[in-house]
């Protein structure tokens, strides 16, 4: 099943298109990386797919659609969205707000207004997967920046998401956090999550079932 499609997707900061007429699918349990040079417009291609733009960053002239599971994703619910979609971001700093790294993961189940004893299984979960667990109680602030993105990592999977966005999250990673963040995406992937990574790394581009290249406002399959 198509988990996530752009249809003829447009955006403009400007009078100059970022990007124009890009299209294409992300099917459940694929994984696609995109990647491209500087200022190619990846991550406003990724604020796109997950609706921050428009919903929560009115920027710019867009056209074209962007579906979540066949349904348009500028009609849905931000509840059904963040229920369906997460998305990681490069900076961690920017994506944690809670000082406690048990209220931080708990955040996202308990504005769906989850049972307590829902909540407390997501973030055991979470952590686990992530290899966070002994973080649990820690100070988020005391965190390394690969901890920190990891912990972000247990908030988004917290929502258990079926598409996962990830921008670039792997540049603040030691070698150790990033085979666990490759490991975890391998996982979900397996279980069936769709996963969208903007990379430049080989490597990692490598774990990809396909690239796409963003490049002088388009947006191409190149070969593994």
């Amino acid at each position: 099943m198509k988990a996530l499609q752009a249809l003829a997707l447009s955006f403009a900061y400007d009078e100059t298109p970022l990007f124009s007429g890009v299209s294409f699918a992300l099917a459940e349990g694929e994984w696609v990386s995109v990647t491209g040079p500087s200022g190619s417009g990846k991550s406003t291609l990724c604020l796109l797919l997950s609706g921050v733009i428009p919903r929560s960053l009115e920027l710019g002239k867009r056209s074209g659609k962007v579906l979540l599971f066949g349904e348009d994703i500028a009609g849905l619910s931000l509840a059904k969205v963040a229920s369906q979609l997460g998305l990681m971001l490069q900076e961690p700093d920017s994506q944690l707000f809670s000082p406690l790294v048990e209220d931080e993961i708990a955040f996202g189940p308990e504005n769906l207004c989850l049972p307590r004893d829902e909540i407390g299984e997501r973030i055991e979960r979470a952590l686990r997967l992530t290899g966070m667990n002994a973080k649990r109680m820690a100070d988020t602030d005391a965190l390394s920046g690969g901890q920190k993105q990891l912990i972000a990592l247990a908030a988004v999977l917290a929502m258990e998401p079926r598409v996962l966005i990830l921008d670039e999250a792997f540049a603040m990673l030691d070698e150790a956090a990033e085979e666990q963040m490759l490991q975890v995406l391998r996982c979900l992937k397996a279980q069936g999550t769709a996963i969208l990574t903007v990379e430049h790394e080989p490597r990692r581009l490598a774990a990809a079932d396909r690239i796409l290249r963003l490049d002088a406002g388009r947006l191409e399959e190149v070969g593994l």
